[in-house]
């Protein structure tokens, strides 16, 4: 009866060691040897946008090919997600589809200039890496 009883607290102690021990593992970052900066371009029409006067379509086409610029930084960092489907029937391609997203949060990004080109207006952005990595490390500062 005594062994069992020394089996139980044996089995019983290692059950609630196992339970109470709470570890935390921290991780070290080592900041890369170099820090490109990133670059784009983006650019929007300005016969196609909405508005009344020409001087709000050139605001708009502003806006556009900034929200272009920043989709294209925004790929560079992140990539893109594909989404592909092809329908057969009959041994001949009935349907081809194909679907492109980019998703992410973009902190750090700087307008280098906005220009007109054309009809169009052209805006060009650069992040500088060692930036974002500086943000990175504030944001998880222990």
């Amino acid at each position: 009866m005594s062994r069992f009883i020394w089996i139980i607290a044996l089995v019983s102690s290692v059950f609630l060691a196992s339970c109470t021990t709470h570890r935390i593992t921290r991780y070290t970052h080592e900041a890369p040897d170099e820090f490109p900066v990133l670059r784009s371009v983006g650019y929007g029409i300005i016969d196609v946008q909405p508005g009344p006067t020409r001087s709000e379509k050139i605001l708009q086409a502003i806006r556009a090919s900034r929200l272009d610029a920043y989709r294209e930084l925004t790929e560079q960092v992140y990539g893109n997600a594909i989404q592909a489907d092809t329908t057969y029937k009959d041994n001949r391609q009935a349907s081809n589809r194909m679907h492109a997203n980019v998703d992410g949060l973009l902190r750090g990004a700087r307008v280098v200039k906005s220009y007109p080109v054309d009809n169009m207006y052209a805006t060009e952005l650069e992040l500088d890496t060692k930036v974002l990595y500086n943000l990175y490390q504030m944001d998880h500062a222990y």
